[in-house]
């Protein structure tokens, strides 16, 4: 680099010289000359090491010019300048030293391209062509050579053959191609433990591969631990290691073998029996891998297929099982030779042998199975018949006589054990079976091939008794005993569109007793009309096409059909088409699957209507419970007061009685609720009221009527048993009576237009009393009423509730027509009348 730089400076130095003796056209010649040799050349290439240690900033070499020797200044722009990598290197613009800043990295920018120009200092104009330098980056040994990728784990079986494994690596230098620094070497620094022995394969200039002598052995060593080392050629030289780690997968190098040499086993004849015996083995290799779980097989012994084996998932033992029934008759003692192998083959190490390997055979065990005598069945001569009859044939026919044979006892039974349909018997002496009714083919029990199923057993008398099959197999013949149908009986027609429908035919019997078929009009006593209705339109084939000759009103039509199969077999049928206006639909409105649904509104009406019933409900049970009323705000009659004794009455209605009469009691009592007020004082004349049963003597009563202006009327009653009788009635719905000392003053409110009604009814009966004509109604005389016991408990209707009522009477004027017409009977015959009793 420093010889060029003197290369440069002679340069500059002879130019300048030049400048000076050869004058302004020797000068102009040489820059003429120079524009047109090339419009940009390169003054020189600089050389600077990568990574040199400073100090920062530092000259590494001077532009010069020689168009003017002052009032210009000097630009550089480039890589490292302007461009990336900014900042590394600058230019003094009135000397022209060139600098770098900082160490530089041959491995990022191995050559950095400088432009340089001379600018007029005051126009900042270019005064000369645009030159260029390159710097140019010497390689150090500063990269050590790297393992891509630096560490490796790796499984390898243990029964992997010696040579290459398929562990490798690639290793490059980040420093000068071909040069010593980027030139390497590998090799195998350790490995743990020693044995086997691992070696490297070079691939290719940069790859190697690992490769090891000798076998694996899992038992001894699971895990091995390998260093890799590469080291360039450089000065000084730089390394860098890599490690592999190889875990030793087990495989099968290890053989099964029988913990017994020799099993026994007893099966029972005729029995099919799974985990008969069970063959334990020891196999040295790990658990529930491939090379440990055991197969077994069979060697010799089973020829005939009697036996099988499994293998045990959890405990790798052999279960020998019994498929096949063994005959105690023919074998008593069965000897098997069983071998055991392991799923993966099993490797044998070659170690330094150059000849192939022979791995040994697998271990066998001998197992000898006893068979023990039981009852066997009774065999059939066929195990499956097959017979062939007509349908429909007369019952009692014999169809089938089975043979059967016990080569133990000759002492057995027939037994019926599958009819589904009952349509057989059979003989428990001779096997016969016999049909008990006539058996049809189109029965569910007869399956799609026309074959019906019976079994039938022998049963020997051994114990417990054997039972041998049979199956027995009745293919029916077809007969024509089925007449066509239309498969659905109505069929819809759109008015506004068509005037057709076409509706399939089925005959349930086979051919050639089914279609085509062969379609007429019914209806001997109105056939003229159909014809002149309808017409059959195809008349024979698969399906039926009805017509209508002309319009039909909208409605249900049933339409008579003579159907005729291929034998002339015919049935009469009736299909009913319905007319309708479909609308752009192909079904009438009325066909349209109903979809039952409620709908807010509709739910809202049901529970009002449940709400209004349980309304109802309740008024009618209020009202039946109700105290019936003894005062009622309209014109006072002069009805007797009088309190009569009628001892006791059980048994009453319980809602039904209206206690008309006050309570007695001798010193007198005041009664107060929170609805009404009533006080009474009661006194027992002496011959008025007594404890015994009195009648009622109208007889020396006196009654006076007069009206009170604005206070309503005032009765009085002349005498009872010695005592007066005043009776007062108020229009304010008050009433006072008085009874020698007895005074009653009660307020109540009207319920109900019933209630009104019973008591205008008494108060006529007392007024027909009152009138001294004689009593011609039987029902109209007093009674005597006996002690009938302790009435039962019934609530008392002054408990009722009437506060939300109060003196509210302005429902009287809403009773009905029936109620107003005797009011004003009763109302009248009132104001007119005036009794004396």
């Amino acid at each position: 680099m420093r010889t060029r730089n003197i290369s440069l400076l002679l340069l500059v130095a002879l130019a300048a010289l030049d400048r000076s003796h050869g004058g302004n056209h020797s000068s102009r010649a040489k820059r003429e000359l120079l524009v047109r040799s090339k419009r940009k050349w390169v003054l020189a290439t600089i050389e600077l090491t990568e990574e040199e240690p400073g100090p920062y900033p530092r000259i590494i070499t001077q532009m010069t010019n020689d168009k003017r020797e002052d009032d210009h200044e000097f630009r550089i722009r480039g890589m490292g300048v302007d461009e990336e990598p900014l900042g590394v290197f600058s230019i003094d613009k009135n000397t022209g030293f060139v600098s770098v800043h900082r160490s530089v990295d041959r491995e990022e920018h191995d050559l950095y391209h400088i432009r340089f120009e001379v600018l007029d200092r005051i126009t900042h104009e270019r005064i000369d062509r645009e030159l260029a330098f390159d710097v140019e980056i010497q390689d150090i040994n500063d990269n050590a050579p790297i393992f891509s990728p630096r560490h490796i784990e790796a499984d390898v079986k243990e029964n992997t053959p010696a040579g290459d494994l398929e562990v490798g690596f690639k290793v490059t230098d980040a420093d000068l191609e071909n040069s010593p620094n980027s030139k390497f070497d590998i090799s195998l620094t350790s490995q743990k433990p020693k044995v086997p022995k691992f070696g490297l394969k070079h691939t290719n200039g940069q790859s190697v591969r690992l490769t090891f002598e000798g076998c694996f052995d899992y038992n001894k060593m699971k895990k091995y631990e390998v260093i890799l080392t590469a080291k360039d050629h450089g000065t000084p030289p730089l390394s860098s290691t890599a490690v592999v780690t190889l875990n030793i997968v087990d495989s099968n190098t290890h053989p099964p073998t029988f913990k017994k040499n020799q099993y026994r086993a007893d099966v029972l004849e005729s029995t099919i029996k799974r985990d008969v015996l069970r063959l334990s083995v020891e196999d040295k290799d790990t658990p529930n891998t491939p090379g440990w779980r055991a197969r077994y097989f069979f060697i010799t012994g089973n020829e005939e297929e009697n036996y099988q084996l499994e293998t045990d998932p959890e405990t790798n033992e052999g279960i020998l099982s019994v498929v096949k029934a063994k005959d105690y008759e023919k074998t008593t003692l069965a000897h098997l030779q069983i071998g055991v192998e392991n799923e993966e083959p099993l490797f044998v190490c070659k170690g330094k042998s150059s000849g192939a390997v022979t791995p040994p055979p697998p271990q066998t065990v001998s197992v000898a199975i006893t068979v023990i005598d039981v009852n066997d069945p009774p065999q059939f001569d066929k195990d499956l018949v097959k017979l062939y009859v007509k349908e429909e044939e007369e019952p009692e026919k014999l169809l089938f006589t089975p043979k059967a044979r016990d080569p133990e006892s000759d002492n057995f039974r027939y037994v019926l054990i599958e009819d589904p349909a009952h349509w057989m018997t059979v003989d428990e002496e001779t096997g016969q079976i016999k049909s008990t009714q006539k058996m049809d083919r189109e029965s569910p029990f007869v399956d799609k091939d026309s074959v019906y199923k019976v079994t039938i057993g022998a049963v020997d008398d051994g114990k417990p008794p054997a039972t041998g099959t049979c199956t027995v197999l009745i293919h029916m013949a077809d007969i024509n005993d089925n007449t066509p149908k239309v498969v659905n009986k109505s069929a819809v027609m759109c008015g506004n569109k068509v005037n057709k429908v076409t509706v399939p035919v089925k005959d349930t019997d086979h051919h050639p007793y089914g279609g085509p078929f062969t379609f007429s009009l019914g209806g001997d006593d109105d056939a003229k009309s159909l014809k002149q209705r309808w017409k059959l339109d195809p008349a024979s084939g698969e399906e039926v096409g009805l017509v209508s000759l002309k319009p039909l009103p909208y409605g249900n039509y049933f339409v008579p059909l003579v159907i005729h199969d291929q034998q002339g077999m015919s049935g009469p049928d009736t299909l009913e088409v319905i007319v309708c206006d479909c609308g752009e639909a192909d079904v009438c409105p009325g066909k349209v699957p109903i979809s039952i649904g409620f709908s807010a509104a509709a739910i809202g009406l049901v529970f009002a209507g449940l709400l209004l019933f349980l309304l109802l409900l309740l008024i009618i049970t209020c009202q039946c419970g109700r105290k019936a009323f003894s005062h009622i705000p309209i014109e006072p009659d002069g009805g007797n007061q009088t309190l009569i004794n009628y001892n006791q009455e059980a048994g009453g209605a319980a809602c039904e009685a209206l206690p008309m009469h006050l309570l007695n009691s001798k010193n007198g009592a005041a009664q107060t609720d929170g609805l009404k007020k009533d006080t009474r004082k009661i006194y027992h004349p002496d011959s008025a009221v007594d404890n015994s049963v009195k009648r009622y003597n109208p007889s020396g009563l006196g009654m006076g009527w007069s009206t009170l202006p604005g206070q309503g009327r005032r009765d009085t009653v002349g005498s009872f048993g010695g005592q007066d009788v005043y009776s007062t009635w108020m229009t304010k719905g008050s009433n006072s009576n008085r009874e020698g000392y007895l005074r009653h003053q009660q307020s109540l409110s009207v319920l109900s237009s019933q209630q009104i009604t019973n008591h205008i009814q008494r108060k006529l009966q007392t007024i027909e009393g009152n009138h001294n004509e004689p009593i011609k109604d039987a029902m109209d005389r007093p009674r005597e009423f006996a002690d009938e016991g302790r009435s039962i408990g019934c609530q008392s209707l002054d408990q009722l509730s009437l506060i939300n009522l109060g003196d509210d009477l302005e429902f009287l004027n809403n009773l009905g027509p029936t109620f107003n017409k005797l009011g004003n009977i009763c109302h009248q015959a009132i104001q007119d009348v005036n009794v004396q009793m």
